[in-house]
């Protein structure tokens, strides 16, 4: 890992949020949680996160802080009068399907981005999973983006589908897990499916794939890396959005796009997300030392070493 002064900043825009989890492994209650907040932790080790988002009067210093304290730019956090936005969810005892409990969206639901004149220029931007409208607006504020990756789900794909696409034509990498690929792209199958959204816009595409890894899509190219095999998985929450901003910091820190740099970017955010998902909230990302970091990206790639 090398230190933040050699990475490019990196702009993270989605939810500042307070999880409450139950898992088969216990439960966290009213916790820090939020895309941006996985992902700026996770990208801290790598690049210069600068975080766009919105938060209420509950939010307390110390959440703040857990923020700062890793480098996290925060000026660009809003605080509103109201409630901070909170999910509420079950895990099943097989950590994959959950059960969402209550959305409560707060003062995230008249959230409007406004990004600071000082962000403008940052050549990296990570759009978090959030309304597609709002990802819109972000891309034409960062006007001095180089590099656009954007993350989404189901519930977009369902509710605002034209705006979504409007996004996806003027990005450069899109995150997507395998079921979404194939529903935004009317596809079934995962290649068929990356093969046609890569028609759509972006240069690459990233499915993952939970326990069975990810695979990025490109230009004559195509590259596969596995989940890392943990002993104990307590909280998946929160686990794609850290592989993103792992993924989007590694890439920042080289400023490269060849074959060997998105290759190393697969693998960094794959380590990232193996760490959060051994722990609630975003404690598993906290607080990690380099050497713990390479140390388990070397057990990675010498599981593909052939």
């Amino acid at each position: 890992m090398s230190s933040q002064q050699q990475a490019q900043p990196l702009l993270i825009v989605g939810s500042v949020a307070f999880d409450s989890v139950e898992t088969p492994h216990g439960r966290a209650d009213m916790t820090l949680g939020g895309s941006a907040s996985y992902a700026g932790i996770a990208a801290s080790y790598f690049a210069r996160p600068r975080v766009v988002g919105i938060v209420g009067e509950d939010f307390a210093d110390h959440h703040m802080r857990k923020l700062s304290d890793h480098g996290v730019d925060v000026r660009g956090i809003e605080r509103a009068q109201g409630k901070t936005f909170h999910w509420k969810g079950r895990y099943h005892e097989n950590m994959k399907d959950r059960d969402t409990l209550e959305t409560s969206l707060n003062v995230f639901q008249h959230f409007h981005p406004s990004i600071p004149d000082a962000y403008r220029d940052t050549p990296y931007v990570l759009l978090g999973n959030i309304d597609p409208q709002l990802q819109l607006s972000v891309l034409d504020q960062a006007q001095g983006a180089r590099f656009v990756a954007m993350d989404t789900m189901n519930f977009w794909i369902n509710t605002a589908r034209e705006p979504l696409l409007d996004v996806v034509k003027r990005i450069d990498l899109l995150f997507i897990n395998d079921e979404e690929a194939m529903q935004l792209a009317d596809e079934r199958s995962v290649v068929g499916a990356a093969e046609k959204l890569l028609r759509m816009g972006p240069k690459f595409v990233v499915v993952k794939r939970g326990e069975h890894g990810a695979v990025l899509f490109g230009p004559q190219l195509t590259l596969f890396v596995p989940a890392m095999m943990l002993a104990n998985v307590v909280d998946p929450t929160g686990a794609g959005d850290t592989f993103a901003g792992g993924f989007l910091g590694q890439l920042s820190r080289t400023g490269a796009l060849d074959r060997s740099a998105l290759a190393s970017a697969l693998t960094w955010g794959t380590v990232m997300a193996s760490f959060t998902v051994e722990a609630f909230s975003v404690d598993g990302i906290c607080g990690l030392s380099a050497e713990a970091i390479a140390e388990r990206r070397k057990t990675l790639v010498e599981m593909v070493r052939y």
